[in-house]
This record gives structure tokens, C-alpha cells and sequence, in this order.
């Protein structure tokens, strides 16, 4: 009886320890680790996510669910920090790091900023849950969608500035086949 349990331990040990890493490290190499920053009248803003390809799949309504918590990107959750409080529309952040969710619908999306980072998006169980805890939400907009003529081939996530009018504004953009969604960030 010591024997099969000292086997099944060890068996749990592997799969724990060396085939979810190398499945992990596997999964990055078609979903590269991105970055994007934006230093903003004294604050600087930092996003990492991972960018997944369309490959002439159908993403938002199929691959990617509408009304369902989305992890934004894949492998890891996708990140968001600011180094100073910061304004989401009309929404105080306070400075720190967040992971950034989002729900997407045909017309609007939903963008959640949650205090809880987990170290991967999605569960090991089925790989279909995501693992967003909405316990720890701290912020969620809204915000339309935009279609986009060209369909952009990797998920993309960057900060965009625009001037319009006398007054200038910047935007967290996020853009994925033919949609296209722009946060407003105020300092």
C-alpha cells in the first residue's frame, strides 16, 4: 500500500512539476509574450499579454464566445500597471498591477481590471473556464465596438494617442480580426 502510494505521489510530482510547465512553455511559442507602454504626464503604464494568430478562424462569437469572461489573449492573463492613480473613462485605478479581462459582445465589451493575478487564464481542469475570480474586480467599463475593413492577424494590445479637436486623448486599444475596442485614459 506504501508502494502505490509513494508511485502515485511521484506520478502527480511529474505532471505538477515537469508536463504543465513544458505544456505551458509549449503554448507560448504560437502565442507570443507582447508588451506595451505609455508614459503619461508623469505615470508610466505597462500592459503585457500573450498574442494568439486568427489563422482564418472565426474569433469573436466562436473561438472567442460572446458574454463570457475572456482571458484577453492567452497563455498567462494579460497584465495592466500604472505607477500613479489613473482614470478608466470616468473610473479611478489606483496605482498598481491588475489583470485585465474583458467580455466581449457583438456591440460593446466589458473590461475588467481585477487585483487577483492568477499564474495562468485558464483552469487545468478543462481549459475552457477562465480563471477570473470576480470577487476581485475592482474596475469594469464598458466601451463599443469597432469594425475594422482590414482584419489584423495577431491580437493586439497598445496604447494609442489621438488629438481631436483642441483636446488630445489617449486610449488603451484593443484590436483582434475585424474588431476593435478603445479604452479612454485620462491622467
Amino acid at each position: 500500500m506504501k508502494r502505490i502510494f509513494i508511485v502515485i505521489a511521484l506520478i502527480v510530482a511529474l505532471v505538477y512539476l515537469v508536463i504543465i510547465p513544458y505544456i505551458h512553455q509549449e503554448a507560448k511559442k504560437f502565442s507570443p509574450a507582447k508588451t506595451a507602454q505609455l508614459e503619461l504626464k508623469g505615470s508610466s503604464l505597462e500592459v503585457e499579454y500573450s498574442s494568439p494568430s486568427k489563422k482564418g478562424r472565426i474569433i469573436f462569437g466562436d473561438l472567442v464566445p460572446f458574454g463570457k469572461v475572456w482571458r484577453t489573449g492567452a497563455n498567462e492573463p494579460t497584465t495592466f500597471s500604472t505607477t500613479q492613480n489613473i482614470k478608466i473613462i470616468d473610473k479611478t485605478l489606483p496605482a498598481g498591477k491588475y489583470s485585465l479581462w474583458t467580455v466581449p459582445n457583438r456591440n460593446s465589451w466589458k473590461v475588467i481590471f481585477n487585483t487577483q493575478i492568477p499564474d495562468w487564464g485558464v483552469t487545468r481542469v478543462d481549459g475552457n473556464q477562465t480563471t477570473h475570480d470576480p470577487r476581485f474586480d475592482y474596475l469594469t467599463v464598458e466601451v463599443p465596438v469597432k469594425t475594422l475593413e482590414n482584419p489584423v492577424e495577431n491580437f493586439s494590445i497598445d496604447f494609442e494617442h489621438l488629438k481631436e479637436g483642441i483636446q488630445q486623448q489617449d486610449y488603451l486599444d484593443l484590436a483582434w480580426d475585424t474588431t476593435k475596442i478603445m479604452i479612454p485614459i485620462y491622467k
